[in-house]
């Protein structure tokens, strides 16, 4: 292969985004319970995590941090405390009365909502194996930066259809409806599987996406 297979890899991306995940996952509920514009302010904030580790890929810092093993050691463990984290604020909620839950929703700065979701995605170690793996199938050895860079921005593009749609799509008044009838029952969905995500990343190591 001497050209970039565009193709194969926005499809890849794709599918690898828009599957269920933390990241969808928060910007899911961020969006059900807290409304549009905490959501897409999460949104931006993975979106962001999401532009570094594809930069950190197709310019080497992916492979570096494989290489180096005690340092993606050190990122998967604080990844999967963090999710563990998440799960206990989900559990949390599920223990408070709906007023208690606006009225924190409302005190809380979209500063907040942006590094969480910024926290998310760099201290997700999959995150550089994905990209690892989709920069080295669908890119030959002999590529300009130009055409790295072009290929960052393409996939960046699918990225912010993605997790931006998510937060337009749960956002939406029937799905907030949807929510506070069930607030109880999702929390404990959300909560249960951030847990699971993280017990899964702190008790497995991770050999590939």
């Amino acid at each position: 292969m001497d050209t970039i297979h565009y193709p194969l890899i926005l499809l890849s991306a794709l599918v690898a985004i828009a599957s269920p995940g933390p990241a969808t996952l928060a910007i899911a509920g961020t969006s059900m319970s807290q409304g549009r514009k905490a959501s897409v302010t999460l949104a931006l904030g993975i979106l962001t995590g999401s532009f570094f580790w594809s930069t950190a890929a197709a310019f080497g810092l992916g492979a570096l941090l494989q290489a180096n093993v005690w340092l993606f050691e050190v990122l998967r463990y604080i990844g999967a405390l963090y999710l563990l984290f998440l799960a206990y604020k989900s559990f949390r909620s599920v223990m408070k009365a709906q007023s208690t839950v606006i009225l924190q929703a409302t005190k809380r700065s979209y500063r907040a909502y942006y590094l969480k979701g910024l926290l998310l995605h760099l201290t997700n170690p999959k995150a550089i194996l994905f990209f690892g793996a989709l920069y080295s199938v669908g890119i030959p050895n002999q590529v300009s930066a130009m055409d790295l860079v072009s290929v960052i921005l393409s996939v960046g593009a699918v990225s912010a259809s993605v997790f931006l749609g998510y937060a337009v799509l749960f956002s939406s008044q029937l799905t907030r409806q949807l929510y506070a009838k069930t607030r109880r029952a999702s929390e404990l969905l959300f909560g249960a599987t951030f847990g699971f995500a993280g017990l899964q990343l702190l008790l497995h190591k991770i050999t590939q996406f």
